[in-house]
């Protein structure tokens, strides 16, 4: 059978591991600057864990996982997995009988199972960093796979604004370190419910807030179609024409909320606390336009509460490259009250698929060998492994050519590898305790002393 991946799917060159790696490195050490401590989760969850978190949508990517043929309530444990299948047929597919668990689709709601598992031993704020792959079910296209990693830093516990200016710190600095420019996309959820209230449709805020959020890829024709679609009427449709027309300055966009949203509670305190995270961002020296007001940002997931960002880069088109938010509620549902939370997550597979089209990799995101030994055969070999552990005790990365071949085969093995020196260790160097090699990248050959050249 011809081999083949599964959709949406990918293996790593070397190559793109140590890019990948130097992503990952960088948001690490930002992530443990800002305070964030590392923490780990299974690869799968029980289903009810998951399920009526993302919304409609997002429930229909979770990828299902059919359960094992050893049923462990029953004593003799040997029923074979055809006939569970065959019973599970004659009930509803969603029946426990057939699937239980579910491969994580992000990390934000493991983490909130894990806040309320251990919520007596935790100290809050609890401030924590994730590095995992998530899964889902999607239709796999440029920059959008069924198996990528998320780069998550969460805080627990804190109601202060000072998380959501902090969070955009964090944003800001790791991409400028990674040397992409980036705009944050930035709106809250109670503004999205004002909208409702204003609007009369506060019954069909889900609804309102998932067509919404497809702006950018449907346009306002397209939202207005799926709005009415979704029974939304033509009267509140267009009260809310003012949304497509936003202007380009955030703090006049939010004096024109506070004028629609008279009397209403709700929307007047997501206005209030949009213009503290904003004002203060750019009063710690944040570019105004580093940071845009989004008022049709939506995000369509369920569990926001307040603040939501979305990245994006800002010289390739390519989807959000990070998104988050406030999320007050989330370990509600698994039956801890009264912990809020706000998150952020780094989207590696997209931002490595932006610096890859930018030329962003610098030289030392790549690993390669600093040294090949030219195997002459004979008692050169043990001569060249004694060398080469030295340069490892030093953390130089070295390795021998296995076999004594001709010399250009080893030439070859060496540019097509990118190692970027050739050594030759033969009888000559070895009777004059001296060393020969080749800089592959300058052309340059030179013979120094054993003493020079481990020195160097």
């Amino acid at each position: 059978m011809k081999p083949g991946l599964a959709k949406g799917t990918r293996d790593f060159t070397a190559l793109e591991v140590s890019r990948r790696r130097y992503i990952i490195n960088t948001l690490q050490k930002n992530f443990e600057l800002f305070g964030f401590q590392p923490l780990e989760t299974p690869s799968f969850e029980n289903l009810s864990t998951l399920t009526g978190k993302y919304g409609e949508e997002g429930d229909r990517l979770i990828f299902k996982i059919l359960n094992s043929s050893i049923n462990e309530a029953k004593e003799d444990k040997k029923l074979i997995m055809l006939s569970d299948f065959q019973k599970a047929l004659d009930k509803p597919f969603n029946s426990e009988n057939l699937t239980d668990r579910a491969l994580r689709y992000d990390l934000t709601v493991p983490f909130a199972r894990f806040v309320a598992m251990n919520h007596n031993q935790l100290t809050f704020p609890f401030k924590r960093y994730q590095i995992q792959p998530v899964w889902r079910a999607d239709r796999p296209q440029k920059g959008r796979f069924r198996e990528f990693y998320q780069c998550d830093a969460d805080v627990v516990g804190s109601e202060s604004l000072l998380q959501e200016v902090d969070l955009v710190q964090l944003y800001l600095k790791s991409f400028a370190e990674l040397g992409v420019s980036v705009t944050i996309h930035i709106n809250n959820r109670k503004i999205l419910s004002g909208l409702a209230e204003y609007a009369g449709i506060t019954n069909k805020l889900i609804d309102f807030t998932v067509a919404l959020d497809k702006l950018d890829k449907i346009g306002k024709e397209g939202v207005v179609k799926e709005l009415l679609e979704r029974g939304i009427a033509q009267e509140s449709i267009d009260k809310l024409d003012f949304l497509f027309t936003q202007s380009d300055d955030a703090l006049e966009n939010l004096l024109q909320l506070k004028e629609k949203f008279t009397g209403n509670e709700t929307g007047l305190k997501g206005v209030e606390e949009l213009e503290t995270v904003i004002t203060q961002s750019l009063s710690l020296g944040v570019d105004i336009q580093n940071l845009r007001f989004d008022i049709t940002l939506a995000r369509g997931l369920d569990y926001y509460t307040g603040a939501i960002f979305e990245v994006k880069a800002d010289e390739v088109q390519m989807g959000s490259i990070g998104g988050g938010g406030r999320y007050d509620n989330l370990t509600e549902v698994f039956g801890v009250k009264n912990i809020p939370g706000i998150g952020i997550s780094f989207g590696l597979d997209r931002i490595y698929l932006v610096m890859e089209e930018l030329g962003l990799f610098p030289d030392e995101a790549t690993s390669k060998v600093e040294f090949l030994f030219a195997n002459f055969g004979g008692d050169e070999i043990l001569e060249a492994l004694k060398l080469i552990r030295q340069l490892r005790e030093q953390g130089i990365s070295a390795e021998i050519y296995p076999e004594a071949a001709k010399i250009g085969k080893q030439f070859t093995y060496a540019e097509k590898k990118g190692i970027k020196n050739l050594v030759f260790l033969g009888e000559e160097e070895i009777k004059n305790v001296t060393v020969t090699y080749k800089n592959l990248e300058a052309g340059e050959q030179k013979t120094v002393s054993l003493e020079e050249f481990l020195s160097k």
